[in-house]
């Protein structure tokens, strides 16, 4: 237990020192946040009603997608999970503690969010705290287990920035942070419930905002906390202790099941 407690706190600290977690972590979604609120109501004063969960999810996405992968690869190729190895530090920890400073990270930023938004922009906030907090924890829990199956099957840190990138910006376009679900085509909605994003949005409106979902909140939440225990289960079993080990218990391909509850909800919801 008290590896563990070290571990974590060495993390934490590192999410706070290190320039490109600092970033995604705080810089990169608190700066996005203030410039939308500034601009995006002059252009579409509807922004407003769904502000608060969009840029809640936006910062979960920027921390997790582009700031949970890069270091565990980094981390792979210099060798310090040998270490580890030797030292008898568990795969599972590996995985986990890095997952579990993003999101104590992003309970600080959701927390600036929330309790700004409303003075600054005077952004309406939830109705239902309990419903916002459950559909914060479990679209978090989701998007860090895909941030570290990322982690675990990039070949470089090159490599980490495209896949991230193959989610994070359609999330931008078709997620419903910018734009609602309800004014895509019919043929893309299709498309855009295979993103977290438009889950996370879609239970944020239904069971927060006090706003009808489009489609059912709780299959939303469903899907994203069965796509989560799939990502952080499959990194797991794809986890490589070492770069230059060209062995694998699976194919990296395998990272695709991650999709199957969004493949599942699109045809069911």
């Amino acid at each position: 237990m008290t590896a563990f407690t070290n571990h974590f706190t060495l993390e934490f600290r590192t999410g706070i020192r290190n320039r490109t977690l600092l970033l995604m972590n705080y810089l990169f979604p608190l700066g996005f946040y203030l410039m939308m609120g500034f601009v995006m109501p002059v252009i579409n004063p509807l922004f407003l009603e769904t502000m608060i969960p969009a840029m809640v999810v936006f910062a979960i996405l920027a921390a997790t997608l582009l700031g949970l992968p890069d270091p565990l690869v980094s981390a792979r190729e210099a060798g310090i999970f040998r270490s580890y190895k030797i030292n008898a530090v568990p795969a599972n920890s590996i995985l986990s503690i890095p997952a579990l400073t993003t999101g104590l990270h992003l309970v600080i930023v959701t927390a600036i969010i929330t309790l700004s938004a409303p003075l600054l922009f005077d952004a309406p906030t939830p109705v239902n705290w309990s419903g916002y907090i459950l559909t914060f924890a479990v679209t978090a829990f989701a998007c860090a287990g895909i941030g570290v199956l990322i982690g675990v099957i990039s070949s470089s840190t090159r490599m980490t920035v495209l896949w991230s990138q193959l989610i994070f910006l359609p999330s931008m376009l078709l997620g419903g942070l910018m734009l609602p679900y309800s004014m895509l085509p019919e043929a893309v909605q299709k498309i855009a419930q295979l993103l977290p994003a438009t889950q996370a949005m879609n239970a944020f409106n239904g069971l927060a905002m006090g706003k009808v979902a489009d489609f059912s909140p709780w299959g939303s939440l469903i899907i994203l906390f069965t796509s989560g225990i799939l990502a952080f289960g499959l990194a797991n079993y794809l986890f490589s202790w070492d770069s230059q080990n060209s062995t694998r218990r699976g194919h990296p391909l395998l990272a695709l099941l991650v999709l199957l509850p969004y493949l599942l909800g699109m045809v069911v919801l």
